[in-house]
Formats: structure tokens, C-alpha cells, sequence
């Protein structure tokens, strides 16, 4: 649970960010009145996102095991890049973020009334499919030994509502938030959340029979670490930990973890102007 709700406050703060730099930059700029097309934008990206959450979750029940297999770990990979680009994203390319979606207000502003939702729509709706994504991958393989269980979902939700939180009380000038260690710290156990849900994509891929393996063991804990215990369940839903580890499995998340770490750490110590990402308070100050 704890995982997912990081993926989702990490990622919900995100766009609660974008949100907030459109909304301040029009009120500063006295475009109060253009504020409805920025939610409408919202409202749209949100949807679209849920919408892709349940196709996602509903769309594959009608297959075979081995379909569901194939699709599940084949997205399970896909979760897995978007998440690591925007990770790097953040390290290197957040500094620009509130500038570039200035002008792209100015642009649109200026055009058709749908630009600016437009504009919206793709600044928010690119993390909402991003988490939906991720976060149903990570659910998939941490209710496994929890069938049925609704807790990483409520993990996300919980994580998501934090961001929203957290991202008024930045608007209104409320808390400041350290937000380059933030992306760092958590960008760093990301990785690690990530390295599980690729590994758990690979497993699905064995059990679908596209990728071979299955019965080769790189190490079998179960009998140490029962997964319905506690201890399992936690190791499970915060970093996709199996007791029986296929060989496969093994190299992948060391071949993902190892070097993504490395890369990242070196991203984050390169020398960089300090952020420009700010949020302006309603009134023009700050």
C-alpha cells in the first residue's frame, strides 16, 4: 500500500504543480476569466485517465490466462519506461517546466478557446495516464497474494488527495516544500519500486510461456518468508518482493536497478541553476 501511495503523491503533486503554474500565471496576468478553460482541461485529462484505468483493469477479463499473462507483463514493461523517463524528466528538465508552460499559455490565450484547454488537457492528462498506468501495473502484481484486496488502490487515492492537499497549500503560499529533495528522494525509491514492477512484468511473461524460465529458481524463501504473513505482504505491496525469484527475474531487476540508480544519482548531483518551478500566491506576491 505504502508504495502506491508514494506513486500516487509523487505523481499527483506533479500535476497539482502544472496545475498551479497555469492558474497563478493567468491570475497574475489578469486572465482571471480564462480560469474555466483550465479546469475544463483538467476535467478532461482526469477523465480520460480513469477512463484508461478501467480498460486497463476491465478490458483483459474475457481472455485466456495466457493472453492476460501476455498483456499484463507486456504493460507491466511499458509502465516501467514511461516511469523511469519521467523520473529523469524531473531531475534534469524540471527547472524549465513553469516557463514552458508560461508560453504555452501566452499562445494559446491568443488562439481559439479550446487552445488553452487543449493546453491543460495534455500538461495533466500526460501524468494521468503515466500513474494510471504505473499504478495499475504495481496493483497487479501486489494483489497477488492479495486477491481482491483494495488496498493499493486506496494506497494511490490516498497518495493522489495528498498531492492535491499539498499542492493548495503550496498555491496559496501556505507550506514551502524543498521541491528538488522531494523529487529526488522519492524519484530514488521509485526506481527501486520500479526495478520490482519490471521483474513481476517478466514473471507474468514466463507464466504466459513468451519468455522461458519459469521453473528456474534463483532462490526460494518461502518457507523464511511466507507471503500472507505480514512481512511478506509489506515486502509484496512496497517492492513487488517474490519468496520463489526465477533466475530471470533476478538479472532483470538487478540489470534495471544497478545501472538506473547510478544514472540517476548522477543526475541529480550534475551542476544546475536552482529551479525555476514557483508558485505564485493568488494576490501576485511571492
Amino acid at each position: 500500500m505504502f508504495g502506491n501511495y508514494l506513486i500516487g503523491l509523487r505523481e499527483g503533486l506533479e500535476a497539482t504543480l502544472v496545475v498551479s503554474i497555469l492558474i497563478a500565471y493567468l491570475v497574475r496576468t489578469g486572465r482571471s476569466r480564462l480560469l474555466g478553460r483550465i479546469w475544463a482541461g483538467v476535467a478532461l485529462a482526469v477523465a480520460a485517465s480513469l477512463a484508461f484505468g478501467a480498460v486497463l483493469t476491465f478490458g483483459p477479463r474475457g481472455l485466456t490466462f495466457e493472453a492476460q499473462e501476455t498483456i499484463g507483463g507486456s504493460l507491466s514493461i511499458v509502465a516501467v519506461g514511461f516511469v523511469t523517463w519521467m523520473i529523469f524528466w524531473m531531475a534534469g528538465a524540471a527547472r524549465g517546466m513553469a516557463g514552458e508552460l508560461r508560453s504555452k499559455v501566452d499562445l494559446a490565450a491568443d488562439a481559439s478557446a479550446w487552445s488553452l484547454v487543449l493546453v491543460a488537457m495534455l500538461a495533466v492528462g500526460r501524468e494521468g495516464l503515466e500513474t494510471a498506468l504505473f499504478i495499475w501495473a504495481a496493483t497487479q502484481a501486489a494483489t497477488d497474494t492479495t486477491a481482491g484486496s483494495t488496498e493499493p488502490l486506496l494506497g494511490a487515492a490516498l497518495g493522489i488527495l495528498t498531492a492535491v492537499a499539498l499542492g493548495y497549500l503550496l498555491y496559496r503560499g501556505a507550506i514551502r516544500i524543498n521541491l528538488a529533495k522531494f523529487f529526488t528522494w522519492t524519484g530514488a525509491f521509485l526506481i527501486v519500486v520500479a526495478a520490482g514492477v519490471l521483474a513481476y512484468g517478466v514473471h507474468d511473461l514466463q507464466e504466459a510461456g513468451v519468455l522461458p524460465g519459469l521453473n528456474d529458481l534463483a532462490f526460494d524463501v518461502s518457507d523464511t518468508i511466507d507471503p500472507s504473513t505480514w512481512i511478506g505482504t509489506i515486502l509484496k505491496g512496497v517492492f513487488n518482493f517474490s519468496p520463489a525469484t526465477t533466475e530471470l527475474e533476478a538479472a532483470t531487476w538487478l540489470l534495471y536497478l544497478v545501472p538506473t540508480a547510478i544514472l540517476f544519482a548522477r543526475a541529480v548531483r550534475r551542476p544546475t541553476p536552482r529551479p525555476a518551478i514557483t508558485v505564485a500566491q493568488p494576490d501576485g506576491k511571492g
